[in-house]
């Protein structure tokens, strides 16, 4: 079976979970997603399965796009990826948040929400200088380098900059609750991106219960 599935974060709620009381989670719609194409080892060298989300008007699509999913007999799609696995699949296939069970663990990626240009107090949690009267030192990086030797700015250095709009991966998080009949599952914790994001959800990778 596949590893994971596309799907919105619909935003956070709490819910009571027994022996664990109010618990916060975030609730994701996933699926329905449709296989669209099969790769195997000896035709593209590894094996996995290509699987669209939320379909869309043939007018939002290109033309590469849409011929790729007329050879799969399929209307287009908004997002398309490949997941691990899917050897037990064929084309066509409509996969559920069924594939997921209460007390898995999952990873979510998303693209977290975009900060804008920020400075090095709110983007890498500087102290800054002090705000009293005549210091001229208060929310500025200040030194960044030595002068003489080695006479140069090392890199990675935290410096003012973009803050956001990154691909960002949030790990080991508890499946709380799945609902299969409106494409639902419920995650333990926050996941990245606002509201209507688009997620990735997979089985988790470091090796916590499946």
């Amino acid at each position: 079976m596949i590893d994971g599935l596309i799907g919105y974060k619909l935003g956070m709620t709490q819910v009571f979970v027994d022996g664990k009381g109010l618990v916060p989670v975030t609730v994701l719609e996933v699926g329905p997603c449709k296989v669209v194409q099969l790769k195997t080892l000896e035709k593209d060298g590894y094996e996995s399965a290509q699987i669209s989300f939320k379909e869309v008007k043939p007018h939002r699509s290109n033309k590469p796009t849409l011929g790729h999913f007329k050879r799969a007999a399929l209307s287009p799609s908004r997002m398309i990826r490949e997941f691990k696995g899917g050897k037990d699949l064929s084309c066509g296939q409509v996969l559920t948040a069924d594939i997921f069970r209460e007390g898995q663990f999952v990873d979510v990626t998303g693209t977290s929400r975009g900060k804008g240009f920020q400075g090095v107090i709110k983007r890498h949690n500087y102290s800054g200088g002090r705000a009293t009267h005549g210091s001229r030192f208060h929310r500025a990086p200040g030194s960044i380098g030595q002068s003489a030797y080695p006479s140069h700015v090392f890199k990675n250095k935290g410096m003012p900059g973009q803050m956001g709009d990154k691909r960002v991966t949030s790990q080991g998080l508890e499946v709380v609750s799945v609902r299969p009949e409106e494409n639902l599952i419920l995650v333990k914790g926050a996941v990245p991106g606002g509201k209507q994001g688009m997620v990735l959800v997979r089985k988790s990778v470091k090796g916590r219960s499946n």
